[in-house]
């Protein structure tokens, strides 16, 4: 009989002991998630979207010694520690940036031990300020707020819950891109913000990202983003002015050939929006042109119009580029750039528009896929 209660005590107190470790370890996974994106001081991104759908198509990419490699472990090795991927709603015209593209791009973000931003673009097509398509699919709700903001809130909640799922949960999520005007409007009309209607939606994205977050025990921060500093000055103004404050980054795209603010003058807005808002900032989106030359017949978005600060379209022209703009993010208080479709080089492939590549003469690869000087802009990270 004693023997028996021994048996029954010592049972008790492993039974307690082990459910004592786990939680435990509960707690310091939990302490670990929460703290996991606060042990980065600097984002060093790099924009892959277009990587799987430009290998596809037989681009090869190769590192400063001419090397071949895989081109997310090139930027991985260079320094890079933050992959950006958008993700449209359902891009009948395309078999990439749709869900099961962006899934096998976040694996190879991890794999190669890289954050992740996942940018949700709520259209079937490219968003940005000149336009905020409606996904066919919810075309019918589009003047129903109320509706909307479900179909935005769920689309948002399931596409990070298979995500996770898979163990494939982002670091950071955008809620929208480039959202300068309206979000989810219909026939490219531009209408004047709406902020009841706008702001409604975007808290539903946000409040996705927090439940799934929640859910999930895993820190995953929402980035508002808006193309060019000047415009972050008036719609963070009027956006936390009509409820939407419960974001973690304030995100810009910044190019200087779209901006009123010239390179040596961009930490103006910079500070203010930091110092204003007390929100962390990222560039998202940047570029700079290594050469005028175009490889193909799809023209060149940037061209000699887009130089500044008497910086050559060279590659040391690319890097003295990227690192004044580093300097001066860091300088103002901000905390991560990233560098837009650097591997988009030039293919046998189409876009919407042409045959080859818009971006061709401002990646980080030159005309043959090997890596600029500008890629050594990744550099910098190690010594952060």
């Amino acid at each position: 009989m004693r023997h028996a209660t021994f048996c029954i005590i010592q049972l008790f107190v492993v039974s307690f002991l082990v459910i004592s470790c786990a939680s435990c370890e509960s707690e310091n996974q939990e302490e670990n998630n929460n703290s996991e994106n606060d042990s980065i001081e600097f984002y060093f991104g790099a924009d892959l979207s277009y990587v799987n759908e430009l290998e596809d198509c037989g681009a090869i990419y190769k590192d400063q010694d001419g090397d071949e490699k895989e081109v997310y472990s090139i930027f991985e090795q260079m320094g890079a520690n933050l992959v950006r991927l958008r993700l449209w709603h359902n891009p009948d015209w395309t078999y990439y940036s749709n869900y099961s593209d962006v899934k096998k791009a976040i694996q190879r973000a991890k794999n190669a031990n890289m954050k992740v931003l996942l940018d949700f673009h709520y259209s079937d097509t490219w968003a940005d300020p000149s336009r905020q398509l409606i996904p066919r699919a919810w075309q019918s709700e589009v003047n129903n707020t109320q509706a909307l903001g479900e179909l935005l809130y769920n689309y948002t909640y399931n596409t990070l819950n298979e995500l996770s799922q898979e163990d494939l949960l982002p670091d950071i999520v955008q809620v929208g891109n480039e959202i300068n005007t309206m979000i989810l409007q219909e026939d490219e009309e531009n209408d004047p913000l709406d902020w009841q209607r706008n702001s409604h939606l975007i808290n539903k994205g946000i409040q996705a990202v927090r439940d799934i977050s929640g859910v999930r025990n895993k820190n995953i921060e929402v980035m508002l983003h808006i193309a060019q500093p000047e415009n972050g000055l008036w719609w963070f103004e009027e956006a936390t002015s009509n409820g939407v404050s419960d974001f973690d980054w304030i995100g810009l795209s910044y190019y200087p050939i779209w901006s009123q603010y010239e390179l040596n003058e961009v930490h103006i807005p910079l500070s203010t929006l930091i110092n204003t808002y007390h929100k962390k900032l990222m560039i998202v989106e940047t570029a700079y042109p290594f050469t005028l030359d175009n490889a193909d017949s799809a023209n060149n978005i940037l061209g000699e119009d887009a130089l500044t600060n008497n910086f050559p379209a060279s590659g040391q022209g690319q890097l003295d580029y990227l690192n004044q703009l580093y300097n001066i993010v860091k300088t103002a208080g901000g905390q991560g750039l990233v560098y837009w479709e650097p591997a988009w080089v030039s293919t046998n492939c189409f876009t919407q528009w042409a045959q080859g590549s818009h971006w061709d003469n401002a990646t980080l690869f030159d005309h043959s896929g090997k890596a600029t000087e500008g890629i050594n802009f990744y550099t910098n990270a190690f010594n952060e």
